[in-house]
């Protein structure tokens, strides 16, 4: 990008009479949030006036106060190499940069900026650079987890404001990142990306609400760094472990994300280094970090915390395509980048895959029962059968034959409504441990369906209504047939038949997508291909409020 281009302070500081020691060259590198400014011995970093909701640098105000935020927080883990917060002036001479703790004559003119003042760390010794020569190993892995787990448990503060961020605070960032990301599908994320990575968020909250809730409890929510990349690690001195690594550019700007799980700092460097081909120092990572902090619930939440951040680096590489300061270069390969994030963060989510709830919807003798025990068996899902629920709940064996009528006795409404409660307590139990469920019901009531829409909504499972039907004629013969034989817990007969359909309800209540519609009279309609294939484009009923 040409200097024309570049904010009037910017390019002032491009000269090296802007600042108060000898520079070298000076060397701009921008991100989405900062410009950051190179020299022989020192780094600048200001930042930009942007307001992104998350993060809100708009005023000079704030800038100063973020300025002085980023140089305490970094202080914990890299106490040497933050300086200061030093103003940036306009002078008649041009943009000048005060020395710190300088009194009297110094540049005099108006404060236009605030920059945070650092020694510049030995680029060489940046764990990504390290990377690309293929000169990291596993015993300084272990070092970068031996100065994090001590940070973890005493140094990163927590007290009860903090830990009240907790669950909630997450779950707002992960709505959030959904929200930011999706002007970008088609650009850096696939419209199918959006759907796993939607379904993935449902699925676990769903199934893991008790694990993040217990972290809560034992004080892993904690004032971490939030931005745990290889390029914010630089092993000053390999001889020193742990005291040798310096761990620097931590979030300042916002506490719902600074105030989070310890897991997430962990689940950060375990992201970047896959995301850098090199998930055997990711493994080596995780796992002198787990054998130090002796953390129990760690692996049931790094895929969600490595998942999350990936969103996030996705979504930030995606920001910089609508910078207009930044070159269309950088723009290309920030959208390459942003790919490659979404894609890892698919990956993280296909270690949970989401549950499915599927009902059957028909009336008697249309095949509902043979089509739910085929996509029981396709999809490796628990099938749970009205009519044998039906009758265990009283105590009688599946195949014993009841002659009440439609509507009495075993089949009264009463007797229903407790049947479908009893199906939706079996689905519940099976969905929160992450097993799909198919349940075999007739669901001829508007009311049933939208109870098991309900469920699964609340255990992040997809939902989809098979709705069965056949030729009168078929059904006629199939419910006589079954009578005779005698080895179906269905007690449906043709008069039942009959009743059914002047109530049954029309499933119209039910999306189209995910209405599945089946004439088993129709040749080859015992297939569940084309059901099968249609489940595959279920999307989440919801992001998790």
């Amino acid at each position: 990008m040409p200097a024309s281009d570049l904010p009037p302070v910017i390019q002032g500081l491009l000269s090296a009479a802007a600042y108060p020691h000898p520079t070298g060259r000076i060397q701009l590198i921008q991100t989405h949030i900062s410009y950051v400014l190179l020299t022989r011995d020192y780094v600048y970093k200001i930042k930009k006036p942007v307001d992104f909701g998350f993060l809100d640098y708009s005023t000079l105000g704030k800038r100063r106060y973020y300025c002085g935020r980023e140089l305490k927080l970094n202080r914990r883990l890299c106490s040497d190499t933050y300086v200061a917060v030093v103003p940036v002036r306009k002078t008649r001479d041009g943009y000048r940069i005060d020395a710190v703790g300088q009194k009297g004559e110094g540049p005099k003119g108006r404060i236009v900026e605030y920059a945070v003042l650092m020694r510049r760390l030995p680029e060489e010794r940046m764990m990504h650079r390290l990377l690309e020569r293929n000169a990291v190993t596993k015993p300084m892995l272990g070092d970068v987890a031996g100065k994090l787990v001590p940070f973890h448990q005493a140094g990163a503060a927590t007290s009860a404001r903090i830990a009240a961020y907790g669950d909630w605070a997450i779950r707002f960032n992960v709505r959030e990142n959904v929200r930011q990301w999706t002007p970008f599908i088609g650009r850096t994320i696939t419209a199918e990306q959006d759907r796993i990575l939607r379904n993935y968020i449902e699925a676990f909250y769903a199934r893991r609400a008790d694990v993040m809730e217990r972290r809560v409890d034992e004080r892993r929510i904690r004032e971490c760094h939030s931005d745990l990349r290889s390029d914010a690690v630089c092993f000053v001195d390999p001889k020193a472990g742990p005291d040798g690594i310096c761990i620097f550019d931590c979030v300042e700007f916002n506490r719902r994300i600074t105030h989070v799980d310890v897991a997430r700092d962990v689940s950060f460097l375990m992201m970047d280094l896959e995301y850098r081909g090199r998930p055997d120092l990711a493994a080596a990572f995780t796992d002198h970090y787990m054998e130090k902090a002796a953390d129990a619930d760690l692996p049931d939440v790094l895929p969600f915390y490595a998942h999350y951040n990936a969103c996030v680096r996705g979504k930030v590489e995606s920001f910089l395509l609508d910078a207009p300061t930044v070159p269309e270069s950088q723009k290309r390969a920030a959208a390459k980048r942003a790919s490659r994030y979404f894609e890892l963060a698919c990956r993280y989510a296909e270690s949970l895959p989401p549950a499915m709830l599927i009902v059957t919807c028909g009336l008697a003798g249309t095949g509902k029962s043979n089509m739910a025990r085929k996509l029981g068996r396709r999809l490796d899902a628990t099938v749970l059968n009205s009519d044998v629920v039906r009758k265990e709940m009283v105590g009688m064996d599946a195949r014993e034959r009841v002659l009440d009528e439609y509507r009495d006795g075993l089949y009264s409404a009463e007797m229903t409504d407790r049947t479908y409660q009893a199906l939706f307590d079996g689905a519940r139990e099976q969905l929160m441990a992450g097993r799909s469920v198919v349940l075999d019901a007739s669901f001829t009531r508007r009311e049933h369906r939208r109870a098991a829409a309900r469920l699964a909504r609340e255990t992040g499972a997809q939902y989809a209504c098979v709705e069965v039907s056949a030729a009168e004629d078929a059904i006629r013969e199939r419910l006589a047939g079954r009578l005779e034989r005698g080895r179906d817990a269905s007690d449906a007969r043709w008069e039942i038949y009959v009743q059914q359909r002047r109530r049954f309800q029309r499933p119209s209540e039910v999306p189209r997508e995910r209405l599945i519609s089946v004439d088993t009279s129709k040749r080859g309609a015992w297939s569940v291909a084309p059901i099968l294939d249609a489940l595959r484009h279920i999307s989440p009923l919801s992001v998790p409020g």
